[in-house]
Parts: structure tokens; sequence; C-alpha cells
């Protein structure tokens, strides 16, 4: 049971960090009244990414339900 509280432990530091990854890249422009809204496709490290979060989000959620579970 001790393993699954450092286990989600460990995987919420992770998806904070994947999440503040993601969000450096999107920059300053909206601010400044320039529109930074342009279509392009995702490369490979953004696309890595993504799904490293997808994967970290379900893996907190799966945790988190076994831990509510009574022993």
């Amino acid at each position: 049971m001790i393993f699954l509280n450092i286990l989600e432990v460990v995987v919420a530091i992770l998806l904070i960090g994947a999440i503040l990854l993601q969000m450096q890249g999107s920059g300053l422009s909206g601010s400044f009244g320039g529109s930074g809204e342009f279509y392009r496709s995702k490369r490979s490290i953004e696309k890595m990414l993504m799904w490293a979060t997808v994967v970290l989000a379900a893996l907190f959620g799966i945790i988190s339900l076994v831990l509510l579970i009574p022993r």
C-alpha cells in the first residue's frame, strides 16, 4: 500500500512537469496583440510529450481509484 502512495506522488510530479513543458512553448504573443494562432503539425517531441501526459494522467487516475478501495 505504501508503494502505491509513493508511486502516485512520483506520477503526479511527472504529470505536473509534462503539463508545464507543454505550456512553455505557447509564449506571450497573445498578450501583446499578436494572435499567435497558426496551424502546423505536431513534431515528434511535442507528440511524445502529449502522449506522455495522457498516459501519466490515466495512470494517476487508476492509482487513485485503487487507493480508494478499502482493504
